[in-house]
């Protein structure tokens, strides 16, 4: 049995794609609290697929990943403003059409004639190919966006649970939301590599969501949402050594398995309460 749990971890190519999950299991678990109490999942997604004509782009002229995910964010935030500006459109209108539109770009892009094979790897990511570059990027990133949140804990905590509180007495959400939606971008940039456009957004949300829903203060749902994270991301890595398949989807079903557990754990418990105060 012990074999079993070590063997994998024998394999640098495990040991890679081990480190950098735990460094994005802290940042899914801490960062992707606040993206669903301030309920921002859909801007999450949103980031996640304007992303991929740059990385397009960035494969085809050899340039990282990075530089390219970070200048399609760059043109679909402008886009976004610039359509957003039509007082017809309500702002999430807005949102989906420039998102899809260059998601669909992307997907053109990707399967051109001339353009080497790899769509799938953008998609869905390589994580059994990560690099300790890529793991050190990571770990810059996540040590950057913890320190921000540390920081930002008490303001976030003032505008999101109570939004029309905090602009009574004079603290505008603007800002933090601005804040908030950067540390998203940056943690989308760094986990795109090892999960790919599509799958980055469950890292990110999925966690934080089954946290919530057994927690409901801050502290202990960032707590639950990390180990949740961690736990996930080693049950798909050992999946994928054992099983032969795409390390990012086994721990994005492992994750989507933790939330459907702990919603039907919240289920029992939500009648009883609904019984109680009927009584």
């Amino acid at each position: 049995m012990i074999d079993w749990v070590i063997e994998p971890l024998r394999e640098p190519v495990v040991a890679r794609a081990l480190a950098e999950l735990a460094l994005l299991s802290i940042v899914s678990g801490t960062l992707g609290c606040w993206i669903v109490l301030a309920g921002t999942s859909y801007g999450a997604e949103s980031l996640a697929h304007s992303m991929l004509p740059g990385l397009v782009v960035a494969s085809v002229a050899g340039i990282p990943l990075v530089v390219g995910g970070a200048a399609g964010l760059a043109v679909g935030a402008l886009l976004v403003s610039v359509v957003g500006r039509v007082r017809r459109l309500e702002a999430d209108v807005a949102v989906a059409v420039v998102i899809t539109g260059l998601f669909g770009l992307g997907v053109l892009l990707g399967l051109s004639p001339g353009v080497p094979a790899g769509l799938n790897e953008l998609l869905f990511g390589d994580l059994l190919a990560t690099g300790w570059p890529q793991v050190a990027l990571t770990g810059g990133a996540a040590a950057v966006i913890c320190a921000a949140l540390l920081v930002l804990h008490p303001s976030f905590l003032a505008v999101f649970f109570d939004r029309e509180g905090s602009r009574a007495v004079g603290r505008r959400p603007g800002p933090f939301e601005l804040a908030l939606a950067v540390l998203l971008a940056l943690a989308t940039l760094v986990a795109v590599q090892a999960l790919g456009n599509l799958l980055v957004v469950a890292m990110l949300v999925g966690p934080a969501a089954t946290a919530r829903l057994l927690t409901a203060r801050v502290g202990p749902m960032m707590a639950v949402g990390v180990a949740v994270a961690l736990g996930c991301s080693v049950a798909g890595l050992w999946v994928s050594y054992y099983g032969q398949v795409a390390g990012g989807a086994a721990v994005t079903c492992a994750l989507c398995l933790a939330f459907a557990a702990a919603l039907a754990a919240r289920l029992p418990i939500g009648r009883l309460r609904a019984r109680s105060a009927g009584v």
